[in-house]
């Protein structure tokens, strides 16, 4: 998908709703809910807070999630891609455009036992992905209480960790790659530097990582805290060794750097 072609502007609710529910509705294969009743049923998730949203999008493929980002950007409305919303923070709520995964992003893209790793879209639940391992004598250890509820995505935009995180790591110690969309229209995988291929302007994205980390090394190693169960803030230290993985900076980042 390319960069949007037209301008971004400030948005202002109220004034454009209903047009902008028009253009996802004739742009992408989507339902499209702006109604009261379903701006109210997203205001709320898990935590005490209720914030309205701007309408809901529901895509039916991957092509018409970026469609609605890109139709977002041009009418410089802000948007909120959720899960499950079991989070107990407030996260999955906001004056935004909500991008709901759960209803039809939710597949198992392929299982591979030999290498022990899955490919799965965002909406994919913890216990759906884990009785498909179960046969192959394997299992994601990222074991959520809400694990009925907890999708993929949102755990790994949350960095969720679980009750046996102490011995298997959370989810920045468990994401090898993550496709993702940037503010500037592009699509990228983000996954180990020592092997980054794709676009020239990755390429150089990922140059500019490296030279990031090598600048802040020394501050990076002295400030982070090493501890086995940290999730605040960005995973700058894990754009050097021994991890190098641009796919860990997304983790853990609650959307604020790409849409995945």
């Amino acid at each position: 998908m390319n960069a949007p072609s037209v301008p971004v502007r400030m948005f202002h609710r109220g004034e454009a709703d209903s047009a902008l529910a028009e253009g996802l509705r004739r742009n992408i294969d989507a339902e499209v809910l702006f109604d009261r009743a379903s701006r109210a049923r997203y205001s709320t998730d898990a935590s005490i807070y209720q914030l309205e949203p701007v309408g809901v999008v529901l895509p039916r493929s991957e092509e018409a999630a970026r469609g609605a980002l890109e139709i977002a950007a041009q009418a410089g409305v802000p948007i909120l891609p959720r899960g499950a919303g079991s989070s107990q923070c407030g996260q999955a709520v906001g004056e935004a455009l909500v991008i709901d995964h759960t209803k039809y992003l939710k597949n198992i893209l392929e299982v591979n036992p030999e290498a022990g790793t899955a490919v799965v879209q965002p909406g994919v639940v913890l216990d759906t992905l884990n009785a498909r391992l179960r046969p192959h004598g394997l299992w994601f250890p990222v074991d959520v209480s809400t694990s009925a509820q907890a999708t993929l995505g949102g755990m790994a935009g949350n960095n969720s960790c679980g009750s046996r995180s102490i011995a298997y790591g959370n989810m920045v110690h468990n994401v090898l790659a993550i496709d993702a969309v940037t503010a500037q229209g592009h699509r990228w995988r983000f996954g180990p530097m020592a092997q980054a291929s794709g676009p020239t302007a990755y390429l150089e994205f990922i140059n500019k990582l490296r030279s990031l980390y090598e600048r802040e090394k020394e501050e990076i190693e002295a400030r982070f805290p090493k501890l086995l169960r940290k999730v605040a803030g960005y995973n700058l230290d894990h754009l050097g060794p021994p991890h190098a993985n641009a796919a860990h900076l997304l983790v853990g980042s609650e959307g604020t750097l790409a849409y995945s």
